[in-house]
């Protein structure tokens, strides 16, 4: 995958992060704000004054989670964000941090 293939798979990625708060977001389930900032980052902030930050990583073709659960990194499979280190979904591994720094069940 060369960069520009990277950029735009990872963008279509941030968008349905994005789509997910949103909608998670109106629906009460948890209360956050979260930003979409400038160079593919999303910032996510709780009420406790705890952040997420996702943000994509072109020279290592990656899309990067901080959370205060830890940092993760995933990359691109068959159309999938999977995890460096587990395998894990990026979305599956967002609703868990988002749930532990929101204190409530959130499914994205």
């Amino acid at each position: 995958m060369d960069e520009q293939e990277f950029m735009a798979a990872a963008d279509a990625e941030l968008a349905r992060i994005e789509a997910a708060l949103e909608a998670a977001s109106d629906s009460g389930a948890a209360d956050f704000d979260f930003e979409l900032k400038p160079g593919g980052i999303i910032e996510i902030e709780f009420e406790n004054g705890s952040k997420i930050i996702i943000n994509r990583h072109a020279a290592a073709r990656e899309i990067w989670l901080a959370a205060k659960s830890g940092g993760f990194h995933f990359r691109p499979d068959g159309g999938r964000w999977l995890g460096t280190r587990d395998g894990e979904e990026l979305m599956v591994a967002l609703s868990r941090a988002v749930s532990q720094q929101a204190g409530t069940s959130v499914s994205l």
